[in-house]
């Protein structure tokens, strides 16, 4: 009784490892997110299994019946529509399941968006924070994104087409135009881009070329890297808040009295913003 987890490729189908495939013909079960997606990917490789249905909706409700298969002596494959499962797709319950009834449960690595395209950043990759899909309403997005103004280490967020503006605008405001940040569009498939930008930059590139926003994206995002002449980012905000409703010479002593800064450079700061 095993529980394999299964990584499946982004896009490039020569992208399946021997690993993989071998377990996928062998197991009992395969428990995929979407099983007509998935029944794709198998038909290509001439594998024949049993199909089950475990996503989001259903996992809680449909993992015990998984444990009580896994239980009698089936071994039991988990894939995702693409990549390594439960990086921002389901198994975690499953997983969890399994620990809890000391169910073996074994990795077979593959693709995963995410590292391939920290990988080929040229940003910091001994430490890393992945993040995920941030919150779909930009108050909630830019209140994640405030919490990580101090990250020291390099963020890698997932994005959709449908987003990928919003998003860009939201870190932005939060990180400040100049933040260094690596789009990674469509990895392995025919259309794969990525380009390295500031945020703005990447912003008027993206908006010279609508095609540029349609995809599947992952962001790689600098971390904090704090200089001897560095602001705080927490009191450019507060800078930014109070220049809504005050004079900036007032937004820049309150500001400076709060942080314990100069408000002289607050005041410079505040002019170049409104330039």
């Amino acid at each position: 009784m095993t529980l394999y987890i299964v990584a499946t490729p982004i896009g490039n189908l020569d992208d399946i490892t021997l690993r993989a495939i071998n377990t996928l013909k062998s197991v009992d079960l395969i428990a995929a997110e979407d099983t007509r997606h998935s029944g794709l990917l198998l038909q290509h490789l001439g594998i024949k299994a049993k199909l089950f249905a475990l996503h989001d909706h259903n996992e809680q409700e449909k993992s015990h019946l998984l444990i009580e298969k896994l239980k009698s002596g089936l071994s039991i494959a988990l894939i995702s529509d693409a990549g390594t499962p439960l990086i921002n797709d389901p198994g975690y319950h499953l997983v969890k399941a399994c620990r809890d009834n000391n169910i073996q449960v074994v990795p077979i690595p593959g693709a995963c968006a995410a590292i391939a395209a920290l990988s080929v950043a040229g940003l910091p990759s001994d430490k890393f924070s992945y993040e995920g899909f941030l919150p779909a309403k930009s108050k909630a997005r830019q209140d994640s994104l405030a919490k990580l103004i101090d990250e020291p280490r390099t963020m890698i967020f997932y994005e959709s087409t449908h987003r990928l503006l919003d998003t860009l605008q939201d870190m932005q405001t939060v990180f400040g135009a100049n933040k260094r940040v690596v789009l990674a569009k469509e990895l392995t498939k025919t259309w794969e881009t990525i380009v390295s930008f500031t945020i703005s930059e990447l912003v008027a590139w993206l908006n010279e070329d609508t095609n540029r926003q349609k995809g599947e994206f992952v962001l790689i995002v600098e971390g904090y890297v704090k200089t001897d002449n560095d602001i705080d980012q927490k009191a450019i905000n507060t800078l930014k808040l109070l220049q809504k409703e005050l004079p900036l010479k007032k937004a820049a002593a309150i500001t400076a009295e709060i942080y314990g800064l100069k408000k002289n450079q607050l005041y410079q700061i505040g002019l170049d913003a409104e330039q």
